[in-house]
């Protein structure tokens, strides 16, 4: 296998929200800046109808890197079950040229966004954009063994590092493609929801010391995946994604969510 010691399913970084673009002018009627916040500050606003009753996400894919269909499902069943959203969770989804790197910095990921976002929070409906993307994380580390498959790194923005993932899945000892997508997919939306200490409120303290933001318990989805946990070797014998535990799901409820 290509990687032999478990691999971490997150590294969330959190850039600077501030842009030219951002303002808003009489030709600019949005307000791009709600949108470019700190990961985990509008969990309320992502779980509650209390101001949005719609969710839209826009899901844009590098040509060939697209998700598989049976992961949407399963992501969008995730944001069902955690969210109050009346009138719909919508996905708009379209594959763009490659931007032409073998490596990305989480701001040129965010630069990739900045050209390409089409749609941003409205009155009623809140925005997220998901991003796959060719090439590879330049937080991956061959000295590690250690891979980045994906990053939340705005309010309501993350990468998946497709590549990375298509590279550990579908082989004899890897997992299912469609498996390890929705890993990472749910893993990062946790992060964007505000799990754990990121945004929403623990009711019990249980995130990990060693890894901030990280739920301390070892099957739950906001676990850091380390050698003594789920890594990819272990998850090639698992018919589903891991899920968020009783007290990840307490914090959200306690934030407006299911």
């Amino acid at each position: 296998m290509k990687y032999k010691i478990l691999i971490a399913f997150l590294v969330f970084a959190i850039i600077s929200a501030c842009s030219k673009d951002e303002s808003i002018t009489e030709n600019n009627p949005l307000n791009k800046s709600v949108n470019r916040q700190t990961t985990g500050s509008s969990a309320n606003d992502l779980l509650s109808d209390d101001i949005f009753t719609s969710m839209i996400i826009e899901l844009v894919y590098v040509e060939g890197f697209e998700p598989s269909q049976t992961t949407i499902n399963n992501f969008v069943s995730f944001l069902k079950e955690r969210t109050y959203k009346p009138k719909g969770i919508t996905i708009e989804k379209r594959g763009i040229p490659s931007p032409g790197k073998a490596v990305y910095t989480i701001e040129e990921i965010a630069d990739i966004e900045r050209e390409q976002r089409q749609f941003y929070n409205t009155d009623n409906q809140i925005a997220v954009w998901a991003y796959f993307s060719d090439g590879k994380s330049d937080k991956d580390s061959d000295a590690e063994s250690t891979v980045v498959l994906g990053s939340a790194y705005w309010n309501t923005s993350f990468v998946i590092y497709e590549e990375t993932v298509q590279d550990l899945s579908n082989s004899p000892f890897d997992p299912n493609r469609s498996l390890l997508e929705t890993t990472v997919i749910t893993h990062e939306f946790g992060h964007i929801f505000g799990l754990t200490n990121l945004g929403t409120p623990m009711q019990d303290t249980h995130e990990d010391a060693e890894h901030p933001k990280h739920c301390d318990v070892e099957n739950c989805l906001m676990y850091w995946a380390s050698e003594s946990g789920i890594g990819i070797s272990n998850m090639a014998n698992m018919s589903s994604a891991p899920q968020l535990d009783a007290q990840c799901i307490a914090d959200l409820r306690a934030n407006g969510g299911r």
